[in-house]
This record gives C-alpha cells, structure tokens and sequence, in this order.
C-alpha cells in the first residue's frame, strides 16, 4: 500500500479537516462525533437535503454539500456507513421547520441507520423522508431493481433534490421530484483495478493487467462478467446497451449523460468514452444536456469508468441547471 496517509484510522477524520481548512466558506465538520459535515453559512427557509453514506467515494457522499445542493452529510469510515448520530444530526441541522429529505444510496447500513434516525427526528417532530437511490443496472434485473445499489446516479438525485428544496416549494414536492430523478437514472461501470482501503492495507480484488470487469460495485463487488480489456468505443458500446434500453428512450428525448472516473483513470480518458457515448446518442437523435465528465463519484483509487444517463423532463432539467455552488458543482 502507498498512500500519502498517517495513521489509517485517523484517515477519514483527516480527509475532513483537510475539506474545512481548504473551503471554510462551504464546509464545516460538526456533531459530537466530528463525522457531520454541514454547510458553513445556512438558516435558508427552505426543506433540508442531507445524505450520508461510507467514505473513499469523494466527491460523493460529502463533497456535495453546498448552495443549491445538501445542506448537510454523515460521513462514514472507507466504505462503512454512519452510524445513526451523525445521521439524526445531519437531520437536526438541515431542519428549518419545513421537513428534510434523505437521499442515499440503497445499501442496508446507510437504509438501517437513516431510518432510525428519521424515527428519532420524528420524536422531536422534524418530519424526514427517505428517497433510496437504486440506479446501478448491473446489480439486478429490472423487475427485481428495487435491489440494485445506488452509484453515481447518486450525483444528480443530490443536485435535483437540492434545486427543488431551493426553489421553494413543500416536503412532499421535493420528494416528488427527487424521487422522479432517481427513476430516471441508470448507470454501469466498468473496472480495471481495485482500490486499496486505507486500514484494510491490501488491494480489494485481484484482476489481471489485461483484463476488465463490467458492472463492479463501487465498493468492489462483483460484476457482471469479467474479460479482455477492450478499445474505448467496444467498452461504451457495450455498457450503453445495458444502460439506455431501460429509459426507453424515442428520438427527439432529452437526457444528461455522466461519464465519471472511479478515481485513478485520467481525464483524457474519461474524454474518449465520452465521445463515443455522445456518438450513440446522436445515432439514436438523442438531446444531450449539460453533460458531466470527471471525477464525480469515485472508489478511492479504482482504476475505471461509469457511465450514467439520466431522461430529463421540463422540470428536471430546469432543476439540473438551477445555480448550485461548492468547490465540486458548480452552475
């Protein structure tokens, strides 16, 4: 293991007072566990927008707190969830007397303790709602999806749920929306080598130099076959047919496309599968908007790529170019 670290158990903790020291004007760690990150300046009458979930996946979960984004997150160990307190006060702090919403990845830890504490928010009449992100195809069939994990289709549910709280409108609106979002995105990934979590001090799987596994987990778990490594335009090819058949999608559609590195992929690579993704679309007379590429939720240092498409309607669209600011989002 090289890694530029102290001690692996102070890792997380480390990765926070670094965010705080370089953007004071965005990002506070708070809570009695010191595993709550929140929005430096806040008080806007507005629903709440919080998420939380394991660590190693920056920007996600915690790097999304900002203006027109999360108000505030719980933050886990390396691929571990939060346990509830920093969660219920994630909760707390985001309540302005007008509900909060609860986005999160569909994981059991982050599902178990985010109900929890949306029961124990309920006690001090902070209504909280959950909106479970389950966007990752390869993980399960569609008729079983309510199983599959949530990934980067995490990225555009936050930033939806975040410009619906800040438009003004009620709980149950944004939970609307947010939960229309998340039915709309889809996304596969494709990984090249594994990640090696800090106290774990040893790669998370073995794969060999000439090979690729597609539909790997962003924490490692297995895929949905692995084989040889492929040219760019085969690899896309192949995971967008996974992907856009599920948005049935017609000429004339609209969508917003992802193409995110899973942390040790060079931009200039993300760039290629990106072009040849966009080749599809336009094959297919499908309207691309603000498309993202970059490194938007990661797995520490795995070697690959995702891809995420989401349909857009008027409103989501609206939503998805609405302002937004923090040192990983901005419009």
């Amino acid at each position: 293991m090289k890694k530029l670290m102290n001690d692996p158990v102070n890792y997380v903790d480390e990765v926070l007072d670094g965010l705080s020291l370089a953007h004071p004007a965005t990002f506070t760690v708070d809570g009695s566990t010191g595993r709550m990150l929140r929005k430096t300046k806040s008080g806007e009458n507005k629903v709440g927008v919080v998420s939380g979930g394991g660590f190693g996946h920056l920007p996600i979960f915690a790097g999304y707190v900002g203006d027109g984004l999360l108000d505030a997150c719980a933050v886990g160990d390396v691929f571990a969830s939060p346990d509830m307190t920093p969660m219920l006060e994630a909760i707390q702090h985001a309540d302005r007397g007008h509900g909060v919403v609860c986005v999160i990845g569909n994981y059991g830890g982050d599902k178990m303790n985010f109900a929890m504490a949306c029961e124990m928010a309920e006690m001090e009449d902070i209504t909280a709602q959950q909106v479970i992100v389950c966007d990752d195809v390869a993980s399960a069939p569609p008729e079983e999806a309510e199983k599959r994990r949530g990934v980067a289709g995490l990225v555009y549910v936050m930033k939806i749920a975040g410009a619906a709280a800040a438009s003004g409108i009620s709980l149950d609106g944004v939970v609307g929306v947010t939960k229309r979002a998340a039915s709309n995105c889809r996304s596969i990934g494709v990984a090249l080598g594994s990640c090696t979590v800090p106290q774990a001090g040893k790669p998370t799987f073995e794969i060999a130099d000439d090979e690729m596994e597609i539909g790997m987990g962003i924490h490692g778990e297995p895929g949905v076959s692995r084989g040889k490594l492929k040219t760019a335009d085969a690899l896309v090819a192949e995971l967008m047919d996974f992907v856009l058949p599920e948005l049935t999608l017609t000429a004339g559609d609209k969508v917003s496309m992802l193409v995110n590195g899973l942390g040790a992929t060079p931009n200039e690579e993300l760039y290629i599968l990106f072009r040849a993704a966009k080749a599809i679309l336009k094959q297919k007379d499908i309207n691309l908007i603000q498309p993202l590429v970059g490194n938007y939720a990661t797995s520490m240092e795995m070697a690959g790529a995702s891809i995420t498409v989401m349909k857009l309607d008027d409103e989501l669209e609206n939503l998805l170019s609405a302002p937004a600011n923090n040192p990983f989002w901005r419009n």
